[in-house]
């Protein structure tokens, strides 16, 4: 069975974290960090995107600045399939 993640990472998708700084509604001088960190297309960032549009409709402090860093990890011409393998005792 294949991970869903490597998958992904065959399909273009590579790791998205996102720093995501908001304001407490209760105290909107008080700004708080939440790290966001799933797999992601470059440069539209889909799934990211849907993650803050939950945020803006869901969530009650109101974002003030979001920072994006993206690492695609592999590649389908970095992949090659072992055609043997060996095992030591």
């Amino acid at each position: 069975m294949v991970a869903v993640e490597f998958e992904a990472q065959l399909k273009g998708y590579g790791l998205t974290t996102a720093e995501i700084i908001y304001r407490f509604p209760d105290h909107p001088g008080l700004l708080q960090q939440f790290l966001w960190q799933h797999y992601d297309l470059a440069p539209d960032f889909p799934e990211l995107f849907k993650f803050l549009e939950f945020w803006d409709k869901s969530i009650e402090g109101p974002i003030h600045s979001v920072q994006i860093a993206h690492h695609k990890l592999i590649g389908p011409s970095e992949w090659r399939k072992a055609d043997h393998s060996f095992g030591l005792h």
